[in-house]
């Protein structure tokens, strides 16, 4: 028998996944058609705001960490000091990381051992010791191919069968609502509040997880994105002692995706571990029982290398018997990309005040910041000025999430094609101007309301205006 869509696993065909779908993949046939010269399109360039991929659309890497990966990757470049430095530009600090890496993991051609290198765990547990002002396990570490394989690793082992329900917010990464598909788990929804910047309650997750349990789940887990993806809200101190004291109140597992945390443009960011470690400080043994999972990647914020695959997660009052399968779940996927695990090093260990690498780093470092917020505000400048669309001032991550309403005439022409409107409308903007966005369907929204997510990674603003005339004349049209 050959295989057919109906014959294989239905969990697959069932699973989706926007931000790659079909709109993205209608948008890398432009691309190519633009590479070959064809001029019949009425664009001359695309741009993929459907994905926060940085260095795709021009975001430059920081010198000190490709410079070190490059001693890293050959090695017998550092026979020759004197050229990388007095020829190359690299500097001494430069050397000596590439050296110290090197001698904790042999070749970034070899595996490391199943949950990351030593010396790299232990470098991550200082970081997050300087960030939270509480000590961190280096054992509790585990090194990922990015965050995406350490939530593919924690929902594998809290999911025990199609009874297991996890909480995840709407809007949402598809990734989480894709695995629970494959896994065969249900995904237990609790909306963020649009009118509240997107945060989220303590009443809210409650009447979720209620609902959850009289639909006969067995409610283990509650995912938080913060910053969120793709709302790109920043949830306050308090938005984040109400998610623990939920959980700690009924035994959930906390999820907290944070790979967003450098990407913050008011406020500041408070990480799950920090307010959870507050809570125990000021209520002794309240909270010792809570369970969690935090996780962070070198795919976002000011470092972008997305194609290395590096990330971490760390483990918080997790049973010692779970973490032993936790750890057998990593050893069958062997070990994260070396290199990738020397980003994450380089991530959370960059070049400080007085060393010879910190000033361009910081100037390229703020330099990112600096355009990302920029871009940020551009775009919600444009969405305040067009009909019928309403957007949250820009808080952090790399998304904005704006509601837009449709004429009756563009719901009934999308009808017609047996698309959503938000869909038909991104398909539409797609065509007219290269920028491929991703409709708010793709996240999951309030009934009756339409969004769609872009990313504001794009350099310049000359495709804001694109989409700025498209949206009047989509309108116009249907209105």
């Amino acid at each position: 028998m050959r295989l057919a869509r109906d014959t294989i696993n239905q969990h697959v065909v069932r699973a989706q996944y926007a931000v790659r779908g079909e709109l993205a993949v209608k948008s890398e046939e432009y691309r190519a058609r633009l590479k070959d010269g064809d001029t019949n399109l009425p664009f001359d360039q695309v741009i993929s705001a459907n994905i926060g991929n940085p260095q795709q659309l021009d975001q430059k890497p920081i010198t000190f960490f490709r410079q070190v990966l490059s001693l890293l990757e050959n090695p017998e470049l550092l026979k020759k000091e004197d050229v990388l430095i007095n020829g190359l530009g690299y500097k001494t600090d430069v050397i000596e990381r590439a050296k110290w890496l090197l001698k904790q993991v042999g070749s970034v051609g070899a595996y490391s051992a199943s949950a990351g290198a030593p010396a790299i765990k232990e470098s991550i547990a200082a970081f997050l010791e300087r960030r939270d002002g509480f000590p961190a396990d280096p054992s509790k570490i585990y090194l990922s191919t990015g965050a995406s394989s350490g939530v593919n690793t924690l929902l594998h082992v809290i999911c025990a069968d199609k009874k297991s329900g996890i909480m995840i917010p709407i809007p949402q990464y598809p990734l989480y609502s894709a695995t629970l598909s494959l896994l065969d788990a249900q995904a237990v929804p609790y909306y963020l509040d649009e009118s509240k910047a997107w945060g989220t309650s303590f009443e809210t997750i409650k009447a979720a997880y209620e609902k959850g349990k009289a639909d006969g789940l067995d409610v283990r887990c509650i995912v938080i994105i913060n910053p969120g993806n793709p709302t790109g809200a920043s949830l306050s101190e308090e938005d984040v002692r109400s998610v623990i004291d939920f959980a700690q109140q009924e035994n959930l597992v906390i999820m907290a995706d944070e790979v967003y945390q450098t990407n913050v443009f008011i406020g500041q960011f408070h990480s799950f571990k920090g307010v959870l470690r507050k809570l125990q400080k000021e209520n002794p043994g309240k909270y010792d029982g809570v369970e969690l999972a935090s996780l962070h990647s070198i795919s976002k914020g000011m470092v972008g290398e997305c194609g290395h695959r590096g990330g971490y997660f760390e483990l918080v009052g997790f049973d010692p018997e779970v973490e032993a399968q936790i750890y057998k779940f990593v050893s069958i996927m062997l070990c994260a990309p070396v290199i990738g695990q020397c980003l994450v090093e380089l991530m959370v260990n960059p070049p400080r005040p007085g060393e010879p690498s910190y000033e361009l780093y910081s100037q390229e470092y703020s330099g990112i910041h600096e355009g990302l917020r920029e871009r940020a505000s551009a775009l919600h400048k444009a969405f305040s000025q067009m009909e019928g669309v309403q957007c949250a001032e820009p808080q952090g991550a790399m998304y904005l999430f704006p509601t837009v309403q449709l004429p009756a005439k563009a719901h009934e022409a999308a009808a017609a094609e047996k698309r959503t409107a938000d869909e038909f409308y991104c398909l539409k903007l797609l065509e007219a101007t290269g920028v491929c966005v991703v409709p708010g369907s793709g996240f999951g929204q309030e009934e009756g309301s339409l969004h769609f997510r872009t990313t504001f990674l794009a350099p310049g603003t000359e495709w804001v205006a694109g989409i700025v005339k498209f949206h009047k004349e989509f309108m116009d049209k249907y209105r």
